[in-house]
């Protein structure tokens, strides 16, 4: 569906303006009256840097509907007569999900399950409930009340639960990190504004609708979360927690059941159609499927270590001596390496503007690393990963050898560490030498930490990689490369190592009924992303026929 609108670009306000000045200013624009009444979206904002230090938010907003004495005025007409060279007519494309026959929502066997409750698995169960066909929804990890607790006994203590972690549990990997919402995916459909509007309407902030580099922030994402979870299950939806998937029954090339594990006893659900979204991390269930003889490929992704920087550096390189309180500021910086066995991508990722480094391990004797922002960006450090492209030439052109490259790294990171978070500065990286002390950047991180030498950790090639691109990323950032910069390791989770291979209706090419979604099936990288994918495989779940059951 579409809704014609008046779109008026390039809006320039001070910061310290507030949004409600927008109307003014829309009402200058379109030389309304006074009488007039107006209903409005902004559409996009974002913060122009490049005169720094002036800087000034930049709108874009859309005008659906004006009227006049209690008639609709005609939009054509309004931006004619208006003169405003920044104004033009314009359509938004407005989601709407398929429509389902009321015979769909069927018997108990009939119920579409789900497997895993991070964003793909969440809004994939969200659409499936809102048509009525009362999802069963099997997530390993626990609510992420529990789940919290249970991450900060974890950062405290180092006992690990590898059931329940910053892997694993309701809002699955994305619930402790920045909450980033921005995303590369192209859309025509309406369905990343849609997700964003679902976000709002169950707890964020509406800037993230507009905002130009959207952000929740691991706080306010956990009730966001939950708040979807209690509508599910309101509407019919069944979430189990602490259950796990260790099997599917597969006849004549169709699914039939699901057998699931509470950590107790074993039981088996029947079922048609199961959407498969278990993130990037389900390492087992990625072994299981490949001796199923699942449709699986190897793919690229990226590993490294995160750096930390002082908050106060990286706002003064984007804003210089800005008169206006601004929040804290990010970076995305890319290089490709010239001095390396052959030219690399080195590039930064999850970038969290004053955020913390958190040890994101979920099996024992093997240390990960991940990047996490509350909503408020306060700490005095900002963090990101520093990653390098690794692909199947580095690490095997076998389906698992992915899983067993970051394996490796994590191991070699937890010796290093003996259990805690490896650190090194970059000066003494560069160097090959452990880390004894630090400089003026302190680390910011959950969980506790060691100086080591984190050369010991990584192969060569990426960290040789990391180094020739800190120093080239210094270019753009002053002083990026200070040799007390801190580092730390591993960062290996940065997307799934497999794909699980489906096709144009987004169904296994290995088994009828079975539907690879998100970020662990190979098909999103990032929390909005996975969540779109979620809304498509719910698309195709309530619409396709249902094989009869035996």
């Amino acid at each position: 569906m579409e809704k014609k609108c008046i779109k008026i670009n390039n809006i320039k306000l001070s910061p310290d303006k507030d949004v409600s000045y927008l109307e003014s200013v829309i009402r200058k624009e379109l030389k309304l009256a006074k009488k007039c009444g107006i209903e409005y979206e902004i559409a996009k904002r974002s913060l122009d840097c490049r005169h720094k230090p002036h800087v000034i938010y930049i709108y874009s907003v859309e005008v659906y509907k004006i009227t006049y004495m209690g008639n609709d005025e005609r939009l054509e007409n309004v931006v004619k007569k208006s003169g405003c060279k920044n104004a033009v007519m314009s359509k938004r494309t407005v989601y709407k999900f398929p429509d389902v026959k009321a015979d769909d929502c069927g018997k108990e066997n009939d119920r579409p399950v789900v497997i895993g409750f991070g964003p793909a698995g969440i809004f994939c169960a969200l659409e499936l409930a809102k048509a009525g066909l009362k999802p069963v929804v099997y997530e390993r990890g626990q609510d992420v009340d529990t789940r919290t607790r249970k991450v900060a006994e974890f950062w405290e203590s180092g006992e690990l639960d590898t059931e329940c972690n910053v892997q694993f549990g309701e809002g699955g990997a994305g619930t402790f990190s920045d909450g980033k919402l921005n995303t590369q995916i192209s859309d025509t459909f309406g369905r990343i504004r849609y997700v964003l509007q679902s976000f709002v309407k169950f707890g964020a902030s509406k800037e993230i609708i507009y905002a130009n580099k959207p952000h929740i922030g691991t706080d306010v994402l956990a009730n966001v979360i939950k708040n979807i979870r209690r509508h599910i299950i309101e509407l019919g939806g069944e979430v189990n927690f602490g259950c796990c998937l260790k099997k599917i029954e597969i006849k004549d090339g169709n699914v039939r059941a699901v057998v699931i594990s509470d950590g107790e006893k074993e039981f088996t659900r029947k079922c048609s159609k199961v959407c498969l979204a278990i993130g990037h991390s389900s390492r087992d269930t990625f072994e299981y499927l490949y001796n199923e003889n699942i449709d699986m490929e190897p793919k690229p992704f990226a590993v490294g270590l995160r750096i930390e920087h002082p908050q106060k550096m990286i706002d003064y390189n984007a804003y210089a001596d800005a008169a206006y309180k601004l929040p804290a500021a990010d970076y995305k910086v890319t290089y490709k390496t010239k001095n390396t066995d052959k030219e690399r991508g080195v590039y930064s990722f999850c970038m969290c503007p004053g955020g913390y480094v958190v040890n994101a391990s979920s099996e024992e004797g093997r240390t990960c690393v991940n990047g996490m922002s509350y909503s408020g960006r306060d700490s005095s450090n900002a963090n990101s990963a520093i990653i390098v492209t690794v692909g199947p030439d580095d690490f095997g052109h076998g389906v698992l050898d992915g899983i067993k490259f970051q394996r490796q790294l994590e191991s070699d990171a937890y010796a290093v560490g003996k259990g805690r978070v490896p650190v090194q500065l970059f000066g003494d990286f560069e160097k090959n030498i452990t880390t004894t002390g630090l400089g003026e950047v302190n680390p910011c991180i959950k969980g506790e930490y060691t100086f080591a030498n984190l050369r010991n950790v990584l192969p060569s090639y990426v960290a040789d990689s990391i180094v020739e691109g800190v120093h080239g990323f210094s270019r753009y950032i002053h002083d990026f490369d200070r040799e007390d910069a801190v580092l730390s390791g591993v960062e290996s989770r940065t997307s799934s190592p497999v794909r699980i291979i489906r096709n144009e209706e987004l169904v296994s090419t290995s088994v009828n009924g079975l539907y690879p979604c998100g970020e662990g099936a190979g098909y999103a990288g990032g929390i909005t992303s996975a969540a779109v994918d979620g809304v498509k495989v719910a698309e195709q779940m309530a619409v396709s026929g249902t094989v009869p059951m035996a």
